[in-house]
């Protein structure tokens, strides 16, 4: 709503792009909220700059990342609304297989930066997909305490607060990292399945 999910993708394109012969492509989910209700919130409006991503455009990707909000440590309504749109695909497993993973962004540290991860992952199950956490793989960064900082081994997060907290430095830096592993994953993962 606010931008910070936004924001952290840039951050994981950016580290997808580090892998030569990867590209990373920004999609949005459509807006299940009326207008209204956005203004009412405050909501800026989106720039057409990311589009909106249909269900059958996933089978396109070697791998996802999926970024969304937190609410009530679950993913927000608009990526789960998404999510059920995928049944056709679901049906036909044409997901399994696929690399994928989750960054998330909360209002408040106990907001659920890992539940909401781990609600997700009943998703890419259903479909079959390879669920690829981060681990630890950020290194000492993971490990710092001297600020705030969003993610955890699931994948990378921000605290948003009311919406007008933006990201840290190491909130960037564990986004870009996130990309830069999946795109190493999926690369991997592609030449081994070379035949």
């Amino acid at each position: 709503m606010y931008g910070h999910v936004e924001t952290l993708a840039n951050n994981i394109k950016k580290g997808i792009e580090e892998i030569e012969g990867v590209e990373g492509v920004l999609f949005r989910v459509p807006e299940t909220l009326s207008f209204e209700t956005l203004t009412a919130m405050k909501v800026p409006e989106k720039g057409d700059g990311i589009p909106v991503i249909s269900p059958e455009e996933l089978v396109e990707a070697d791998g996802l990342l999926f970024g969304f909000p937190t609410r009530y440590g679950c993913m927000s309504a608009q990526m789960k609304a998404f999510f059920d749109s995928t049944g056709g695909l679901w049906r036909e497993q044409r997901l399994a297989g696929v690399p994928a993973g989750f960054f998330v962004s909360t209002g408040t540290q106990g907001g659920g930066q890992e539940t909401t991860a781990w609600t997700a992952i009943t998703q890419l199950a259903h479909h079959g997909m390879l669920y690829v956490p981060i681990g630890y793989t950020f290194g000492a960064g993971m490990f710092k305490m001297d600020s705030i900082r969003g993610g955890s081994p699931y994948g990378a997060g921000v605290f948003s607060g009311d919406g007008t907290r933006e990201p840290s430095q190491r909130e960037l830096e564990l986004a870009q990292h996130q990309g830069k592993y999946m795109a190493m994953i999926v690369k991997r993962f592609a030449s081994h399945l070379t035949l």
